[in-house]
């Protein structure tokens, strides 16, 4: 006899690796969860209050409570996930002289200073200067030392095209 498997969960990507996060990250998840369980009883009221209404097959009042209660226990559960895979970054751990998961790092880019950090997916903030680890600069940046030059293709550039960044310090 075949498990019966719910459609939804065969699309799932699944991703057992490590979730890479600073102090601040984890903190934050954790106080996003805490906000998502104390929640939790107003939906389930919101949804019983509905169910009160009868036919619950022509009450949207009733779905729309329930489609948020399913989606709040779809967070709690993701975010307790990552929480579980949750691997502490330290912030600032370029002391070996190389780039690590965690640098800042400050780079040159045509004649201009921007500075980095290297951090894991979930905390990415291009506009803030975070970086993944697992993007295009940040895997090129990695195990590099001051001074050395990267190169990366920018996805417009052709084929032949590539932009360079030189390292000019790692914090």
């Amino acid at each position: 006899m075949q498990i019966p498997r719910r459609k939804s969960d065969l699309f799932k990507k699944r991703d057992d690796g490590p979730v890479h996060l600073t102090e601040e990250g984890l903190k934050r998840l954790r106080e996003q969860l805490e906000r998502l369980k104390k929640s939790l009883p107003d939906l389930i009221g919101e949804a019983s209050h509905a169910a009160a209404y009868g036919d619950r097959s022509e009450n949207d009042e009733y779905k729309e409570s329930k489609s948020r209660l399913r989606s709040a226990h779809r967070q709690i559960l993701s975010i307790q996930d990552q929480i579980k895979r949750a691997v502490v970054i330290k912030m600032g751990s370029g002391v070996s002289g190389k780039v690590r998961l965690g640098s800042t790092v400050v780079l040159e880019i045509d004649g201009e200073r921007k500075i980095f950090q290297i951090v894991g997916s979930q905390e990415t903030n291009p506009a803030k200067g975070r970086i993944s680890h697992q993007s295009p600069l940040g895997a090129a940046l990695l195990n590099h030392k001051k001074g050395d030059t990267v190169k990366i293709h920018p996805p417009t550039g052709g084929a032949n095209s590539f932009q360079e960044y030189r390292i000019l310090e790692i914090k």
